[in-house]
């Protein structure tokens, strides 16, 4: 809101002026997101302990993780609600591309605070069935998709990397094939979310990543210089992405083994959900397969599991989704985590050399 409140295009020499450069209200939302979630976490934390809002284990998980039930749960409500007031504060409502982001994130949001409020406060051990969930996911998805297309925000090209044109033109095809893409990753980030600041690692990775995507896309020279898709407006999503990133970072303050918290279903979701639609919006359905490819490494590893499963009666890991098979081998949970982090950096530094690759 200070984008409308202090800054006014028709004048030239307001000293406001500074707030209509996307990189400034950027780092503001990183600062006031970063600040707002480590002084809120530390409060939110001990209201969760107070009302005995603490996690269930699964009966089939690894051993080690036994001793962690009963920590707090709903981590996701702080993560979210400090991305929020920074971009309350710092985003430019006027920008299409943004007010989708966030509809898909507060909608998922919603989903996940209902499954999280039914497993932990009405012991519903399922939360919202499986059924449900994807009925929600892809409404959501569908309606975002459909208004991308509807009021001209992107186009239904398929890009992908190391070709400068695009592929195939889907039509209003288009429209669950994004549905797809932003279900699939909202579900990938919540089979991550499995260890100790192992999901909000590659989050925070990928989220970079697709900010400098937005950034560059919304750039006309700089997208054209790159040959990438140019998409008006999109720019303004790095202001979302910095206030994901520092949530993220003061999240991670207590989340780091041994965890205080958990992000829940209502941050793994949502965060998800978030990316898949940025990752959307910038015609960067294909190569976000890459910059998250973390999140798609924890899903084919339990879609894998359970087709062999059902196919030959065997499983190919130890335990899924694969951090648990990793657990299992004897890796320490902290080396598992960073590990992980490590090869989603990779897969971010991989994506990004790609520009040039076209």
């Amino acid at each position: 809101m200070l984008y409308h409140w202090l800054y006014s295009p028709g004048q030239s020499h307001n000293l406001f002026n500074i707030f209509k450069y996307i990189t400034f209200r950027s780092f503001l939302a990183f600062i006031i997101a970063t600040v707002v979630s480590i002084v809120w976490g530390k409060r939110f934390i001990a209201l969760m302990r107070l009302r005995q809002f603490g996690q269930s284990i699964r009966d089939d998980g690894p051993e080690s993780h036994k001793k962690k039930k009963g920590t707090p749960t709903f981590g996701g409500v702080f993560i979210i609600g400090s991305t929020f007031v920074a971009c309350a504060l710092c985003g430019n409502f006027a920008s299409l591309p943004f007010l989708l982001a966030l509809f898909v994130t507060f909608s998922y949001f919603c989903l996940g605070g209902l499954d999280d409020y039914l497993k932990v406060l009405k012991k519903n051990t399922k939360g919202v069935s499986a059924r449900q969930k994807l009925f929600w996911q892809f409404l959501t998805g569908l309606v975002a998709a459909f208004f991308m297309i509807k009021f001209g925000v992107t186009n239904t090209s398929l890009h992908i990397p190391f070709f400068k044109e695009p592929i195939l033109d889907l039509g209003w095809f288009y429209v669950p094939f994004a549905a797809f893409v932003i279900v699939g990753s909202s579900n990938a980030l919540n089979l991550t979310d499995g260890l100790d600041g192992l999901a909000i690692g590659p989050t925070i990775t990928s989220a970079a990543t697709l900010g400098l995507m937005s950034y560059l896309a919304g750039h006309a020279q700089l997208s054209n210089y790159l040959l990438i898709p140019h998409v008006a407006d999109v720019g303004e999503l790095l202001v979302l992405v910095s206030a994901v990133i520092g949530a993220g970072v003061g999240f991670l303050w207590y989340n780091a083994y041994p965890a205080e918290i958990f992000m829940g279903d209502v941050g793994s979701l949502s965060l998800g959900g978030c990316l898949g639609t940025i990752a959307v919006l910038t015609k960067n359905e294909f190569l976000f397969v890459l910059i998250g490819g973390i999140f798609v490494i924890e899903a084919l590893s339990v879609i894998l599991q359970v087709a062999s499963f059902k196919t030959r009666g065997k499983r190919i890991f130890k335990m899924a989704p694969i951090h648990h098979h990793f657990e299992l081998k004897g890796w320490p949970e902290t080396k598992v985590i960073v590990r992980f982090w490590i090869v989603s950096l990779v897969f971010a530094i991989l994506a990004l050399a790609t520009l040039k690759v076209r």
